[in-house]
């Protein structure tokens, strides 16, 4: 599946056909989520309600190779990799137009959930669990040598009651061993770690390494967000933001926050990667955290054993879901003044 220069080709991958969808049975419905690369649409698949992501296929031959090497990786890597805490993946087809199939959640994104709540705070003991939520899935993926290199609040989708958070989109994430031809544009600057886009300044031609620890200090950033339900080095704009945190070494403000939680973030977002902490003491930091705050009321849904195998017909991608009752558009102009609970055949669309 992956090819000698670290890339996967579209047209070496083979997707096993239990994960093979067909889309004569896959309905179009309400457009809920864009990104530069790809639309998200709620669907139908075989009565199933699911979101539907649409990989934009590129206008020039480079930029078609590389949408579709980012699409067979995606889908190569979501086939393998199993967590509750993993937006579930139905399955993906590349004919007509690449498309990813997971099941479709109802709470939308993390930042929408955080910002409807401004200027309350979260209480620690949900941050906490969410925190453990999103923890719990990123070991599960280095458990599997994969990198998501994206974390942000965007991409971690919560449930319909709200109360479980999911990792999405893993359109950015790579395999630990391929680090070496990753480049710079990846994830977004106010939450990446320094040394994803530091590159840049290299003389050219020249390579800078980087491996797992990366998504320790994206996570660091999301948890000090979850705390004060602001945005981080706020007054900033991303490429600020960035520029502070690579060259100046400046990171969010851990005054008024309590000395186990100010060291846990520390230690995620410490200058040099090597001393920063794996998931897997990531989580023990937080359990322990949260057995302070919350002595006699543990959270039910952290009882669940880490890294959790579902079902085949797991995990997933779902990025950009919206929730369920936002505005919507519908996928194509021909049929925006149909009724918007209606679905359409996927191949009446293209």
């Amino acid at each position: 599946m992956e090819s000698g220069n670290g890339f996967y080709s579209v047209d070496e991958f083979r997707l096993d056909s239990k994960w093979l969808i067909d889309p004569k049975h896959l309905f179009v419905g309400p457009k809920i989520g864009q990104g530069a690369h790809a639309k998200v649409y709620e669907g139908k698949y075989k009565n199933q309600s699911v979101a539907i992501k649409i990989v934009h296929g590129g206008d020039t031959p480079d930029e078609i190779e590389k949408r579709e090497s980012r699409f067979a990786r995606e889908v190569a890597m979501l086939s393998r990799v199993q967590h509750k805490n993993l937006a579930k993946f139905i399955g993906a087809c590349k004919e007509p137009v690449m498309v990813i199939v997971t099941e479709l959640l109802l709470g939308g994104t993390l930042r929408k959930y955080l910002l409807n709540m401004r200027p309350s705070c979260l209480d620690k003991c949900v941050a906490v669990g969410f925190a453990l939520d999103i923890a719990r899935a990123v070991e599960c993926l280095h458990s599997h040598g994969i990198i998501h290199r994206d974390l942000k609040p965007e991409n971690l989708i919560l449930t319909a009651d709200q109360k479980t958070v999911k990792l999405a989109d893993f359109g950015l994430a790579r395999e630990e061993s391929i680090t070496e031809m990753m480049t710079a544009e990846t994830g977004t600057y106010r939450w990446m770690a320094p040394e994803l886009y530091s590159t840049v300044t290299l003389r050219q031609g020249e390579k800078k390494h980087y491996n797992h620890k990366v998504d320790a200090y994206s996570f660091a950033i999301v948890l000090w967000e979850l705390v004060h339900n602001k945005l981080p080095f706020e007054g900033m704009s991303n490429l600020q933001a960035a520029y502070a945190a690579a060259f100046k070494n400046a990171r969010p403000s851990l005054e008024d926050l309590p000395e186990e939680l100010a060291i846990i973030l520390d230690s995620c977002w410490k200058e040099d990667p090597n001393t920063r902490p794996n998931f897997t003491q990531i989580i023990q930091m937080l359990l322990q955290y949260l057995s302070t705050i919350s002595p006699l009321k543990p959270v039910s849904r952290l009882s669940i054993p880490e890294n959790t195998i579902l079902p085949p017909e797991s995990p997933g991608t779902s990025s950009l879901i919206a929730l369920h009752n936002d505005s919507r558009e519908t996928p194509r102009g021909e049929i925006e003044n149909k009724p918007k609970s209606s679905f359409f055949c996927f191949n009446q669309c293209y």
